[in-house]
């Protein structure tokens, strides 16, 4: 019998009904709100928990090996200490708005904030900037607007560097080169920005001259006035950033399970900027630690159900594509609904895998990013673009929608950001950049 705390050898690929949590979990996260919003409100933890205790038992009853789920253990930390802390730490740092904005406004500050996302982080710049996005647009805001603020400043927008991006991060710690990502992703990180903004105008534009001609009138008459507090936050949130230049393998604990030093340093300057911030602070951006809250639950559930479903991609047997532009659509598909982190790292996995290259050896990675760099671009462009896809593809979209919610926005149902935005929007606009820069000659 395999101990418990063994260390991890050979993959064995877990059974395909092992999927099922996973499913259920996001059946539950789509259809509960919809159907029993009561109990899904009262009792989503539970749910949540519940089926990741299915996964758990699994690797413990018939692996007989917890380690897989020690690792997962710590990944999700690692990613909760990122989340968290910049959520804390842009929680201190207010940006007052007075005036309503236009659409032209409105699509300047969309490209701004996909370019401040590439420095902060998706998760830094969305909780920085969704406060004030609701603000200029008080006297219209619908769905829209929350939702292209989720593809633009939540996901595409982070795709250049690993500064605050998980996926690219995971990369980064394997071998891919900080500035590679820069170099290779920026013509299709500005093709797929540029048209989602120019979408979003549209659609703003034929909103706007839909208001009353005096409130029309008015928003093109009245400048826009800005006003910050908390700057030296700022500090805080580079402290957060800098940790993520620290040595991979730099833990606290035993090789079953142990404690990344970045995501304690995390919680430490999490824990400094939340207690030196002054209440008046607090109480203008209207922070609670509910988003967050909801955020770690639900993907606690996520996080172990979705084990299961990783190691049996990452044993090669469900996968039959090989070209960079079927890449870049099966990480999408898998990014959308799964954490976009996870799944960047299981199909680098799987592409590397055909070249019979590891993704555990640093010097082999940055090898195959140098001779195979489509693949890896491939990959990179699916897992960050298609984050947007769902509610659950990335971590700051279900924060945003809490906050949105909070302050009384309406936004799409799980159902209903796909139906109505998601597949007839973001899709074929991605389609498009991939099939631009991976369909050809690849």
């Amino acid at each position: 019998m395999t101990p418990f705390f063994a260390v991890a050898g050979a993959l064995v690929e877990p059974p395909a009904w092992m999927v099922l949590p996973f499913c259920a979990l996001l059946l539950c996260i789509a259809m509960l709100p919809l159907l029993a919003s009561g109990f899904w409100e009262h009792h989503f933890k539970k749910v949540s928990l519940g089926l990741g205790l299915c996964a758990i038992a699994y690797y413990a009853i018939d692996r007989h090996d917890l380690v897989p789920v020690f690792h997962t253990l710590e990944e999700y930390i690692g990613f909760m200490a990122l989340i968290g802390s910049l959520f804390v730490i842009t929680g201190s740092i207010n940006v007052r708005v007075k005036g309503e904005s236009a659409p032209w406004k409105n699509a300047v500050f969309l490209f701004f904030g996909a370019m401040l996302a590439t420095v902060v982080g998706t998760t830094g710049a969305s909780m920085l900037l969704i406060r004030p996005w609701i603000s200029m647009n008080k006297y219209r805001i619908t769905s829209y607007h929350i939702v292209f603020f989720i593809f633009i400043i939540s996901n595409v927008g982070g795709s250049l560097t690993p500064a605050g991006n998980p996926p690219l991060y995971m990369g980064f710690l394997r071998g891919v080169g900080f500035w590679w990502t820069l170099q290779n992703l920026w013509p299709s990180w500005l093709l797929a920005v540029t048209l989602l903004v120019a979408l979003f105008y549209v659609l703003d534009v034929r909103n706007f001259h839909r208001a009353p001609r005096q409130l029309q009138e008015h928003v093109e008459e009245e400048h826009e006035h800005w006003k910050t507090r908390g700057l030296l936050h700022l500090v805080w949130l580079g402290v957060v950033l800098g940790t993520m230049l620290l040595p991979r393998d730099l833990k606290i604990g035993t090789e079953a399970f142990a404690l990344p030093v970045s995501a304690l340093i995390m919680a430490a300057a999490a824990l400094i900027s939340y207690k030196t911030t002054p209440v008046q602070v607090h109480e203008a951006n209207h922070f609670s630690f509910g988003p967050v809250k909801e955020v770690g639950w639900l993907f606690i559930g996520i996080f172990l159900t979705m084990r299961p479903a990783l190691d049996i991609l990452q044993g090669g047997h469900a996968l039959t594509i090989s070209t960079p532009l079927e890449f870049y659509f099966s990480s999408g598909a898998l990014s959308a609904f799964l954490d976009n982190a996870p799944t960047y790292l299981a199909f680098l996995t799987a592409a590397m895998g055909r070249e019979h290259a590891s993704v555990d050896e640093v010097a082999q990675v940055a090898q195959f990013a140098s001779s195979h760099g489509a693949y890896v671009l491939a990959v990179s462009m699916g897992a960050n673009f298609f984050g947007a896809g769902s509610y659950i593809g990335n971590g700051p979209n279900f924060m945003v929608k809490a906050i949105a919610d909070k302050a009384h926005v309406h936004t799409p149902s799980f159902p209903g950001y796909l139906i109505k935005y998601s597949v007839p929007m973001l899709l074929p606009i991605l389609a498009f950049v991939g099939w631009v820069f991976l369909g050809r000659g690849h």
